[in-house]
């Protein structure tokens, strides 16, 4: 027979709890969508005697209790572990205590009462016929806090959601009951400039199906739930669950089968959002609710393959150090919070730290920079740091040295802030003296060339402009040419390939001039294996070419896709015809035959002078390549 458990006895009015606490009490407050409003307000509000040098304790603080200029009577005293969003401002001023910690040993640090929780309010969804609530969507350290606890108190919310997952309290574990007359605490979605959406798809990118992500409400993961709507099979292990992971998990992107800890589940210790994220989240069987001890747990974390940390930045300096954001930017990641997910990813095998951010801030100064100076919320583990995005480009930092480091992320800087970080970096001997910088180069860079295709025994292989920082990336594909095809390439034996010689060739001068890099690996860190360019002529409006291509890779059509490429590009500014010189012996000449336009061979001391005529060809023939080029990508 099923019992009917009668809770309504231990239901009182906000006043009887308030006569329970004494001076000097730490009071342990509910996180976000959970803060019990009803009892903060009346605890703030309160003139009793009794209500004397209280603590409050919240491990991230976002509603009434950190709103309220009760804080600044000397009545009470907030503390919070995180300083992220609203807190920030209230910490600088020195009306909040800030204790840092890492996001999963909060948990430890209140079981052993290095942190004491006199009290504990929390906020519950109304207790079913067996008397078990739900503690909805905040379950943070509300268990430890309520173990240790003289004195629990639960705010019955009626438009809590009821979660699964390590939620479920039962009414006996609660002193009093209090029934909520404050609403919900919601959020409203963030805004998104157009630099995030930008930022946002290239950020996409380096995330690979299978991938499993963290997220929060940054504007940056606004913008980026539409550009992962395409990606399959991914997982959720997220501190956080907004309205735009919700609507990730609608795509279909998300299903967490490839995921290593709690598979099949999205994992989060909290929500914050919407009524329509709250009425989605209500018994969704695919959201699980965990402590942060288990979310913050790098083991857990690592298990996850393909674990990919994505960190909003504030800032970042040429070494690769990085600052978080703070204030109204940053919900609460932060150095302490975001450590357990950069152990978590780097262990994860196929995992990888990103680090975003738009190339200049509101008042248009450059967010790459010499060095940090004094800014907040640094992060001083340069080498953690494998990728950095802004809306120009990803600059991959992962066993590179510093001055590779340098030269990276200048590529991805404003095009305007380029050459004065370039002439910092030698100031500082980051950079080699004679460092070579086009003015217009970064200006000029044709980002809307980048494609990807897929090429003979399915190898995928992606193509881009060549960048400054590419340098010693080619100087690698050199190195790895045999004598004959570097003879083939320069018609003379070249034995050594310099700084001096190798930073001319990678900074390209696009009035002039076009460089195709072809790449294999994954996105932001592949190799170079091909490069095709054309050269204006000074005389006509042709231009001259060349290729290279890794004798390993050769055979699988890379070059015929770069001269396609290349032919497609010149026909878009002009170019009505290309040249090149080609050794009789060298098999390369076959890839001149492929060009979809007349071609003409002429042998003179064993060299073929080769001409391609776009003009010949006419319009039907370059849109018939464009409509090509455009299918293979």
């Amino acid at each position: 027979m099923r019992r009917f458990y009668k809770w309504s006895g231990k239901i009182v009015n906000p006043k009887k709890v308030l006569s329970e606490i004494r001076p000097g009490m730490s009071v342990f407050l509910g996180t976000g969508v959970a803060e019990p409003r009803t009892l903060v307000q009346r605890l703030l509000a309160s003139t009793d005697d009794n209500i004397q040098d209280l603590e409050l304790i919240q491990l991230v603080s976002l509603g009434d209790a950190i709103a309220n200029e009760k804080l600044n009577d000397g009545r009470f005293r907030l503390k919070t572990f995180f300083s992220g969003w609203v807190a920030h401002d209230a910490i600088t001023r020195g009306h909040v205590d800030l204790i840092p910690a890492r996001f999963s040993k909060v948990p430890a640090l209140i079981e052993a009462g290095k942190i004491r929780t006199d009290v504990a309010f929390v906020q519950i969804t109304p207790p079913d016929d067996a008397g078990y609530a739900s503690l909805g969507v905040s379950v943070d350290v509300a268990r430890q806090a309520m173990a240790n606890a003289r004195l629990v108190v639960g705010e019955i919310q009626p438009e809590m959601p009821r979660t699964f997952g390590d939620t479920f309290v039962h009414v006996d574990d609660f002193h009093y009951l209090v029934e909520a007359t404050e609403s919900l605490l919601l959020f409203p979605r963030v805004e998104v400039e157009d630099v995030y959406d930008s930022l946002a798809e290239n950020v996409a990118s380096l995330v690979d199906d299978g991938s499993c992500l963290a997220w929060s409400m940054e504007r940056l993961f606004e913008a980026l739930w539409p550009h992962l709507a395409r990606k399959k099979d991914l997982g959720i292990h997220t501190p956080f669950f907004t309205d735009s992971l919700m609507d990730l998990v609608k795509s279909g992107a998300v299903t967490n089968r490839k995921k290593g800890s709690f598979k099949g589940k999205c994992v989060t210790s909290y929500a914050l959002g919407t009524r329509e994220l709250m009425d989605w989240l209500d018994s969704h069987p695919l959201v699980e609710f965990q402590g942060v001890d288990v979310l913050g747990d790098p083991d857990r974390i690592h298990r996850n393959s393909k674990t990919v940390a994505i960190l909003p930045i504030r800032r970042v300096d040429l070494t690769g150090q990085i600052a978080f954001l703070e204030g109204r930017g940053n919900l609460g990641v932060g150095p302490s919070v975001a450590n357990e997910f950069i152990s978590g990813a780097s262990m994860s095998s196929g995992g990888r730290v990103v680090a975003a951010l738009p190339s200049r801030n509101r008042d248009k100064n450059s967010n790459i920079v010499l060095n940090l100076g004094d800014l907040p919320n640094q992060y001083n583990n340069p080498e953690s740091i494998d990728l950095v995005v802004t809306e120009y480009g990803t600059a991959n930092l992962a066993g590179r040295t510093v001055r590779e480091r340098a030269l990276a992320l200048i590529d991805i800087a404003h095009p305007d802030d380029r050459e004065g970080l370039v002439e910092q970096a030698k100031e500082r001997n980051i950079l080699f003296k004679d460092q070579i910088y086009l003015i217009d180069a970064g200006r000029l860079y044709p980002y809307d060339l980048a494609e990807t295709a897929t090429l003979k025994d399915n190898l995928v292989m992606r193509f881009r402009p060549i960048r400054p920082s590419d340098e010693e990336e080619m100087r690698r594909l050199f190195y790895r040419f045999s004598s004959e095809a570097v003879y083939y390439r320069y018609f003379s034996p070249i034995k050594t390939m310099p700084h001096a010689k190798m930073q001319e060739y990678v900074n390209v001068d696009y009035k002039k001039a076009m460089s195709i890099v072809g790449l294999v690996g994954d996105p932001g860190q592949g190799h170079i294996i091909a490069e095709g360019r054309w050269v204006k002529l000074a005389d006509r409006p042709w231009a001259d070419t060349a290729f290279v291509v890794d004798e390993e890779y050769q055979g699988k059509g890379i070059a015929t896709h770069l001269l396609l490429m290349l032919i497609r590009i010149a026909l878009d500014r002009g170019i009505e015809g290309f040249t090149a010189d080609v050794l009789s012996s060298n098999k390369a000449i076959k890839v001149y035959e492929k060009a979809h336009f007349p071609v003409s061979a002429k042998l003179e001391s064993g060299v073929y002078h080769i001409e391609i005529d776009f003009t010949e060809g006419g319009k039907e023939r370059a849109e018939g390549l464009r409509t090509l080029s455009a299918r293979k990508r």
